[in-house]
């Protein structure tokens, strides 16, 4: 396609968009009940065809020399799309969060005053590999009465396809506009370009992927950005921890998926520690397959990897992990504050004055002790799915599920009351 191509086919989308999210404002819940349900079942009914499409992402992924990691995130089998089709069903049956009351109130002059949710409009959903995405983003967004425009990664670009055709038979089934869920169907990166500045049909864009497209986004959109930001975990190993919880969490957290936005990508070890528990995790975590880059302090430990500053502040997305050894607790929030992206960090400690202050003092948007990192997921949330995990703190933070993707309006009634 041309630029000229590109521009007029994201416009017409754009148009297509914006009507559906007009309709969608007042959709019932039931309506939009019976979508994803609809959606729910016609994945299933394709899954088949979805793996088989799966299949051509897979062989796309392995040219382009995707990491094991990177093509982990990309496989689907029969498990991981009974999970997309549980998603939906959970997602469906979550309150409708259109029109709930916020808050009310009266004021003396006699009105009364009601804050409720509403729709955002229509949002624009950047992803990169994780075909699921485009199950999680459809359905949120239709939960909470958006209407969104998908753009998966080219490596996912047929599995995408068809789960969006299957969300968009759920929609068609229950009498709710084919436009409310649209994809762009192409690979070309200029569709991107023209999202990021379609201020006139685009209400917000959220980017969900590495350092590199979270990145180019906040540069150059013009559209108001709901932002993903790398996943740069930490596990701070407090002085009083507890053998078995330590090494329970630390290799779930590392080593369930290493893929993921939620895994560990430093380990932080209490000096009091180091040479008996810590020595135990790191060699646990060598023995899993992990290549540990430690720094000074923790190279006595066979295979062990000196670690560079580069190390710092990384997010591998593989079996990789950088560990420190830490004077206290001030030292592991000092490293965290330089270093974190502000996604998931956690504390694995039995003292409380620690763990509240590991809370209080590190404003990540989601903090967690003794809990494997790999619960940082808005369906581990109870969300049924997430549309990605916010690090900035406008608006939305931390996992981004329906009753996020609403803003508020007033509602002010009165019996006739004037202002003086």
């Amino acid at each position: 396609m041309t630029d000229v191509n590109i521009s007029e086919l994201m416009q017409d989308i754009g148009k297509r968009a914006k009507a559906a999210a007009a309709e969608l404002g007042y959709a019932s819940a039931e309506r939009k009940y019976a979508a994803l349900i609809g959606a729910a079942d016609a994945i299933w009914a394709r899954r088949a065809e979805i793996m088989t499409a799966n299949d051509k992402d897979m062989a796309f992924g392995h040219d382009k020399g995707l990491t094991d990691a990177m093509l982990d995130r990309l496989k689907l089998d029969e498990d991981r799309i009974r999970g997309i089709m549980d998603a939906l069903r959970t997602v469906a049956e979550q309150k409708d969060p259109v029109g709930d009351v916020i808050a009310e109130w009266d004021m003396p002059s006699g009105i009364h005053i009601k804050r409720t949710r509403t729709p955002l409009g229509v949002i624009g959903v950047i992803y990169e590999s994780r075909p699921n995405v485009t199950a999680d983003a459809g359905a949120l967004c239709l939960k909470a009465g958006n209407a969104v425009i998908l753009r998966g990664g080219s490596e996912s670009f047929h599995s995408s396809g068809l789960i969006h055709e299957c969300l968009v038979e759920g929609l068609v089934s229950a009498g709710l506009p084919a436009d409310a869920i649209q994809r762009v169907p192409t690979r070309d990166r200029e569709a991107v370009k023209e999202m990021l500045t379609m201020t006139d049909y685009i209400d917000v864009i959220v980017p969900r992927g590495g350092k590199g497209l979270v990145g180019l986004v906040q540069r150059e959109a013009r559209v108001p950005v709901f932002a993903h930001l790398e996943g740069i975990v930490h596990i701070f190993l407090d002085a009083s921890s507890d053998p078995k919880k330590a090494m329970d969490v630390v290799i779930n957290a590392k080593t369930r998926r290493t893929g993921i936005c939620g895994a560990a990508e430093c380990l932080l070890i209490h000096k009091g520690i180091a040479d008996t528990l810590g020595v135990d995790v790191i060699k646990a975590l060598i023995a899993a397959g992990i290549e540990v880059r430690g720094d000074k302090a923790l190279q006595a430990i066979k295979g062990v990897v000196l670690a560079t500053d580069d190390d710092w502040g990384c997010e591998y997305l593989d079996s990789i992990i950088a560990a420190k050894v830490v004077d206290d607790i001030d030292g592991a929030i000092a490293h965290i504050h330089e270093y974190s992206s502000s996604h998931t960090d956690c504390i694995i400690s039995e003292t409380p004055d620690h763990v509240a202050r590991f809370f209080e003092r590190i404003d990540s948007a989601i903090l967690m002790h003794n809990s494997s990192t790999q619960f940082a997921d808005g369906g581990e949330f109870g969300m049924g799915g997430e549309i990605g995990i916010a690090t900035g703190k406008m608006h939305a933070r931390g996992p981004v599920g329906a009753e996020q993707l609403t803003s508020f309006k007033y509602l002010v009634t009165s019996n006739g009351a004037t202002r003086s």
